[in-house]
């Protein structure tokens, strides 16, 4: 049965490279003191700030009860802060901190560094972030 071996899988190498580039982030990130999943949360909050939280949710393809315990960390950190919108009581306002603000600077060189450990063009990066975007788009 050709159709179940690990090597004719299509999700396999998608995992794979999702582990392996997470594994490449993650000394820069060890710098900063925040996980992958932060770093993404901080790059939803460094575009707007003071965004509720199911939008950062809905912006990471993530479920809300998900996001949750991971911001609720992040405000021990002193990275967010959470609280009560003004307009509607239901929903959850995260905030970035100074700190939060300050480690923007600290993480804007990432994306960098990393694009030049991958060893492909920039012209080939750029196809591959299309290529990916567009299978997010068909898939959601």
């Amino acid at each position: 049965m050709e159709q179940l071996k690990l090597d004719n899988q299509l999700c396999f190498p998608f995992y794979s490279v999702s582990r392996l580039v997470i594994r490449k982030y993650q000394p820069y990130l060890d710098k900063l003191r925040i996980t992958y999943p932060q770093y993404l949360v901080l790059l939803v909050l460094w575009e707007t700030d003071d965004m509720p939280v199911n939008d950062i949710a809905k912006r990471l393809i993530l479920q809300t009860n998900t996001v949750t315990p991971l911001l609720k960390r992040m405000e021990i950190q002193g990275i967010i802060t959470r609280g009560k919108s003004a307009k509607d009581e239901r929903k959850v306002i995260v905030s970035l901190t100074e700190k939060g603000k300050q480690m923007k600077q600290q993480a804007s060189e990432i994306p960098y560094k990393l694009a030049e450990g991958m060893q492909m063009s920039q012209v080939e990066l750029q196809n591959l972030h299309r290529t990916l975007y567009q299978l997010i788009d068909q898939l959601k």
